[in-house]
């Protein structure tokens, strides 16, 4: 993979802030949210008690809060997101860069409060994924966390959830950036991973990382080892069934 340096003043050009106490969700049809998956939205209710902005978006409020902040083609590219997760995986980093904060999936489950890692400091944040080629299954979050992990037959990547940042971050600049060129390409059905998901904020990041060392500054990102402690996917979950899921789309849907 080539990699694109960016010249030191791109990469320093914004100072990161703090991470604003927000949490941001995503429901395609906020009318008709299920009730497993309200189960899990009210789960992170807590943390309004602590001072964190809840805000939950569906397809509607997200292309109206793009068109008030982006330009016509990021108004275009959402539009061309041909399933849900596609517009959630570009909504939240239109939000992030715009106003920060933390972005967890509407699936996601509130176990403890680990949550508030994610808002320390001023670094974007990012969970580490791992897949054994070998045993065709993701590697836990324990075994992430070993220093001597072997590295053979493994694929590491980062996930796009959660994601916590600061206000116009250069690693989300890059990804809306990206996605949005691809999605207004030639390509009528780019896949969803490496257009707007985890494949699009891992290459954006690998880029950026690469660009601080050869110009010998601080990292401004950590990776989110301990998650798995603050919260968890919610698998039985009955849209997991059925086209509203991601992982149901066919080939010829542009898997």
């Amino acid at each position: 993979m080539q990699i694109e340096r960016t010249p030191t003043d791109k990469v320093a050009e914004v100072r990161p802030e703090q991470i604003p106490k927000t949490l941001i969700r995503y429901w395609h049809d906020l009318k008709e949210i299920p009730a497993d998956v309200r189960q899990c939205l009210d789960s992170w209710n807590a943390l309004a008690e602590e001072g964190v902005s809840i805000r939950t978006f569906g397809d509607e409020s997200a292309r109206d809060y793009i068109r008030e902040f982006f330009s016509h083609r990021e108004v275009a590219a959402f539009d061309v997101c041909r399933h849900p997760a596609m517009r959630s995986d570009y909504f939240r980093m239109c939000f992030l860069l715009t106003e920060g904060g933390l972005y967890v999936d509407a699936d996601d489950v509130l176990l403890g409060d680990g949550w508030r890692t994610a808002y320390y400091g001023e670094t974007l944040k990012v969970q580490p994924l791992c897949y054994d080629v070998r045993l065709s299954a993701m590697a836990s979050a324990a075994k992430i966390r070993r220093r001597d992990l072997p590295t053979e037959d493994k694929i590491f990547y980062v996930n796009n959830n959660p994601i916590a940042a600061p206000i116009k971050h250069p690693v989300l600049q890059r990804a809306l950036s990206r996605a949005t060129d691809v999605l207004l390409g030639k390509d009528p059905t780019p896949e969803i991973q490496s257009t707007t998901g985890p494949g699009n904020l891992t290459l954006s990041l690998a880029t950026h990382a690469a660009a601080l060392l050869d110009y010998g500054l601080a990292a401004d990102y950590e990776l989110l080892l301990g998650w798995d402690f603050a919260a968890e996917p919610r698998w039985e979950l009955d849209y997991r069934n059925d086209e509203r899921n991601w992982r149901n789309m066919t080939v010829a849907d542009g898997l």
